[in-house]
């Protein structure tokens, strides 16, 4: 009843192409939103912001990154956490040379740096798809893994390895560093995640949007309709390691504080990327949160969640059950439901959308 579309009137195309068509959704992005910056932060512990919060926003951006390329465009990559990890350690390069700027610009710069490494690998995509992009991608994860660790230049000769994050300000607060508070920490990351989702949300219901789902949909039909399918596909390659590359520098600056990013962004966690987008939906903005969401919140749910109402569960069964869940779920997704958690989310706005009535 109140989720209608009767008497939301079109008045321009621009109106009738909008992300958001209904009122109500609008409002309901207003309120996430708004829970977000003022409900969230009131609440919620340091604990939860740290565990629970923190590593949703970092692993959305990035499930957000790969869907882009999978997603949207179809090409298969299994090398996310390699294109993290570039994005980390360009931003410490970049806070190391040039301390005076402030952190934030370092950590979007440094998608950039990661996009023209996304590029390079992602050229072999115009000759090979499927099961063999996903080897070169492989290959480039394995090959950017070992450079982590064998080029001591980019940790700067550190003995242990491991990037060393400093306490940096904005308008006179820490919001990075061992003085930075979980709290500013998560608005930092809100912010950066927020302009970013709606920047993919622009660019995949535009022109370039279009051509991505024409070449995933039949990629020799798009290029006899004049679509470049190398231009098409480097460009997908560059956004969604764009989007990689600041997720990791987020992680390592905002989320770790610091440590070893080698074993961070190592092939585990392209796997991790690659679940949540499979259990999210591919081809879905909101499919990634989603499936950031259950991925990430998951463990600290199993470790600490049923304990505390009284259901006793180790570290080590606890980890038995993640992979268990993990498991079964992308079975059963890739079954019953490819789209994911995204396609039930849309079919339960469609019921209500029509409810009494049946569907």
């Amino acid at each position: 009843m109140f989720y209608r579309e009767a008497g939301q009137y079109k008045t321009s195309y621009p109106s009738d192409m909008a992300v958001f068509p209904i009122a109500q959704d609008r409002i309901g992005i207003g309120l996430i939103l708004a829970a977000a910056f003022i409900f969230i932060p009131m609440v919620a512990s340091d604990f939860i912001m740290s565990s629970v919060m923190i590593p949703f926003l970092v692993f959305s951006l990035a499930a957000i990154g790969l869907n882009i390329l999978t997603g949207y465009t179809g090409l298969i990559s299994l090398g996310t956490g390699a294109f993290m990890g570039v994005g980390a350690y360009a931003c410490y390069k970049l806070t190391t040379i040039f301390p005076g700027v402030n952190i934030i610009v370092w950590i979007i710069v440094s998608g950039f740096f990661s996009a023209f490494v996304g590029i390079i690998f992602g050229i072999p995509s115009l000759r090979i798809k499927g099961f063999y992009l996903a080897v070169a991608t492989l290959a480039a994860q394995f090959f950017l893994q070992w450079c982590f660790v064998r080029i001591p230049w980019l940790y700067n000769y550190n003995a242990s390895g491991a990037i060393e994050v400093g306490t940096r300000t904005l308008f006179g607060i820490p919001i990075v560093g061992p003085n930075a508070t979980p709290e500013v920490r998560y608005y930092v990351l809100l912010c950066i995640v927020v302009a970013l989702t709606w920047i993919a949300s622009n660019i995949v219901h535009g022109r370039i949007g279009r051509s991505w789902m024409a070449v995933r949909d039949m990629d020799i039909a798009a290029e006899l309709m004049g679509i470049k399918l190398l231009d098409t596909k480097l460009l997908a390659f560059a956004v969604s390691s764009f989007y990689a590359g600041v997720a990791g520098a987020c992680m390592m600056f905002l989320w770790y504080g610091g440590g070893e990013a080698s074993d961070a962004f190592n092939i585990n966690q392209s796997f991790n990327i690659l679940f949540m987008v499979i259990i999210g939906g591919l081809g879905s903005l909101i499919g990634s949160f989603f499936g950031a969401a259950f991925i990430s919140m998951l463990p600290t749910v199993l470790k600490f969640g049923l304990p505390a109402i009284g259901i006793p569960l180790s570290g080590a069964t606890a980890e038995h059950l993640i992979h268990i869940m993990v498991g079964g779920l992308i079975i059963f997704f890739l079954i019953v439901e490819p789209h994911g958690l995204a396609r039930l989310w849309q079919i339960g706005k469609q019921k209500l959308r029509m409810w009494p009535f049946p569907y």
